[in-house]
């Protein structure tokens, strides 16, 4: 009996401190303030070797737009890559992005 004791202690103690990682708010918002339209936008854990699919899809984002995007894939990750592509074909990433911290995210 007290080893099932232990094990459900121990259990315990091991949800309490993993479920706030699992329950950040991993929306941010993305602001563009270039002067540039956004017409790919990229958010990849930073785990991931690939940029997988355009967030913006089919949408674009305007200079003096913004649009929120959750960030929460299922993988517990906080740490992302960011990468925007411009109607210009100038690209901007930024690596390591913590989006559990942050709430916006302004391209300038």
């Amino acid at each position: 009996m007290r080893a099932l004791y232990a094990f459900a202690l121990s259990a315990a103690l091991a949800l309490s401190t993993t479920a706030p990682a699992l329950s950040l708010d991993r929306r941010v918002t993305i602001v563009n303030k270039t002067g540039f339209t956004i017409v790919r936008f990229y958010g990849s854990n930073s785990g991931s070797k690939s940029w997988e699919e355009d967030i913006l899809g089919d949408d674009i984002l305007p200079s003096g737009s913004s649009v929120v995007i959750n960030f929460d894939d299922a993988t517990g990750y906080c740490m992302f890559d960011f990468r925007a592509e411009f109607e210009d074909g100038d690209v901007l990433e930024r690596a390591d992005v913590n989006v559990c911290e942050i709430a916006t995210f302004t391209y300038e």
